[in-house]
């Protein structure tokens, strides 16, 4: 009886300290800081520029549009920019259902430009809620802030879309390991366009590059496989894994020449080529070459010249496999 007794004694106390960690995470976290008072103005620089970079170079109006997975690479459907509402769930190998919001003015009106700045750059949103990192808030932190400050102009200049987006569910317990991961930005300075290696990895950390070709354990890349390609990517008709896209010889990048490189992206560019049909059953990449086909030349050659400047990891991948 008293061995239970001290069973029982050790178990409360168990008990008392998760539920004190899960207090002081919930009150703790997320912490990234005071929200700036910032008024940001929109100018056709930085129109332009948060034009470019949110739909060529970061990407952001690949997530928090409507794709269309009906043909190659499942390009944004026009009339969609920026509404929100693809969902990555548990079938995608999420660990819950992670919506993208609606970040037309319908959407965002009432929130400030610090406040854009913050869940932009830090992670946490207006209601100081811990965005999920699929949310590239990570490396927009360490983006140029007048950079962010282009994007911000520029979704604000996004045609209006009223479209009501269901609020994430994450599974427990990520739902608390969610709120520690939001930290405070880095801004850095854009490197001069003359140092191709140090600019062509400005642009490589704004794409998400790494992001996407790694490996991945419970959401955190497998340290030693950055750009070894090899990500899965679930889908209804199997799985598709990124490339290896470091320059080893045989299974990266290795026989590549920078032309090559430049090509095989703006081949995408030109609107009068009809993008592959995707049959239902069949795999769709989920890389969205009509997006970075719309970066400058000179930006493809950076990037190609930074991935060069990489260690090759020789990484065969097996790009395919179907059901």
């Amino acid at each position: 009886m008293k061995i239970l007794k001290i069973l029982g004694l050790i178990v409360s106390f168990v008990i008392v300290l998760v539920l004190a960690g899960v207090l002081y995470i919930n009150i703790a976290f997320p912490d990234t800081g005071d929200t700036q008072t910032v008024k940001i103005e929109s100018t056709p620089a930085r129109l332009e520029r948060g034009r470019y970079l949110a739909n060529n170079v970061a990407a952001c109006i690949d997530c928090h549009s409507t794709r269309n997975w009906a043909v190659f690479s499942g390009p944004p459907v026009s009339g969609t920019l920026g509404k929100g509402g693809e969902v990555f769930d548990e079938n995608m190998g999420f660990p819950g259902k992670i919506y993208a919001p609606n970040i037309t003015p319908n959407a965002l009106g009432s929130w400030t430009d610090g406040e854009l700045l913050k869940a932009i750059t830090t992670g946490v949103n207006k209601e100081g809620k811990a965005l999920f990192p699929l949310m590239g808030y990570r490396r927009f932190g360490k983006m140029n802030q007048e950079d962010i400050y282009s994007i911000i102009a520029y979704i604000r200049s996004l045609a209006p879309i009223e479209n009501q987006v269901a609020k994430t569910e994450l599974n427990f317990p990520v739902n608390l390991i969610n709120k520690t991961t939001p930290k405070k930005a880095d801004f850095q300075k854009i490197p001069a366009m003359q140092d191709t290696v140090k600019y062509g990895a400005y642009l490589v950390n704004a794409a998400g590059c790494v992001e996407c070709h790694s490996k991945m354990d419970k959401g955190a890349i497998i340290a030693g496989t950055e750009f070894g390609g090899g990500m899965e990517f679930k889908q209804p008709a199997g799985i598709i894994r990124s490339t290896n896209i470091t320059m080893h010889k045989t299974n990266g990048l290795g026989g590549w020449t920078k032309e090559m490189f430049v090509k095989k992206f703006k081949v995408y560019a030109d609107s009068s080529i009809k993008l592959p049909a995707i049959a239902k059953g069949e795999l769709n990449t989920p890389m969205p070459w009509t997006m970075y086909a719309g970066m400058t030349k000179n930006d493809l050659e950076a990037v190609y010249t930074y991935l060069k400047s990489l260690k090759p990891l020789d990484n065969k991948v097996e790009l395919r496999t179907a059901l």
